[in-house]
């Protein structure tokens, strides 16, 4: 294994150990509306005490912070990795060596009880798929084993339980179940919700 793998693992290696949490990817073509699926979804699994962690993997690099920012300007510095913590969040921009994949990124959500990530469509992960007829002819995961669900608002029979987008409640209560998922004691939780 190169040097550089070893560090990478080091790193993620070095974050609490525990339980890892289960992971469903939320897939579909660009534009079909992960994103804005995700952010109901979320939601109403917090509402049923589910502790939830998002990944959303960008093939293409990214940039979190607002450049002049003084992490930003740490970071463009040369540092290899910058935290940014408050008495509330904790942020972090890390260099690395190759794309991870989500079994290597688990150990950084010790303490989730779900894990949601938006991308990973070629994954080995359980799937929800998001397809809009109006975008593509047929679905990106047909045959795949891993597609849980389709969201759809078109009448496809993919051998596969259907949603509509206008269901995270229900595939929220789908995915409790098929996780076998219980509410954990979350303070942050109780405190957003008072």
């Amino acid at each position: 294994m190169p040097e550089g793998n070893e560090k990478s693992d080091r790193f993620v290696n070095n974050f609490p150990s525990g339980p890892t949490p289960p992971i469903v990817s939320v897939v579909g073509y660009s534009g079909s509306g992960k994103t804005t699926f995700i952010v109901k979804l979320v939601p109403e699994l917090t509402r049923r005490g589910i502790r939830v962690g998002t990944i959303k993997h960008d093939v293409h690099g990214f940039q979190m912070d607002k450049p002049g920012k003084d992490s930003w300007r740490h970071k463009q510095s040369g540092a290899v990795m910058t935290v940014i913590s408050s008495p509330v969040q904790i942020g972090m921009v890390r260099d690395v060596d190759h794309d991870h994949g989500l079994d290597e990124l688990l150990p950084l959500f010790t303490g989730m009880d779900l894990v949601v990530t938006e991308g990973y469509k070629r994954g080995d992960k359980p799937k929800l798929e998001i397809f809009r007829s109006d975008m593509q002819a047929e679905p990106l995961c047909t045959g795949d084993e891993n597609l849980l669900a389709l969201i759809t608002d078109a009448n496809v029979d993919a051998g596969v339980p259907c949603f509509t987008t206008s269901d995270a409640r229900r595939v929220a209560e789908f995915l409790i179940q098929h996780f076998n998922l219980t509410a954990t004691d979350n303070p942050q939780h109780e405190k957003a919700n008072s």
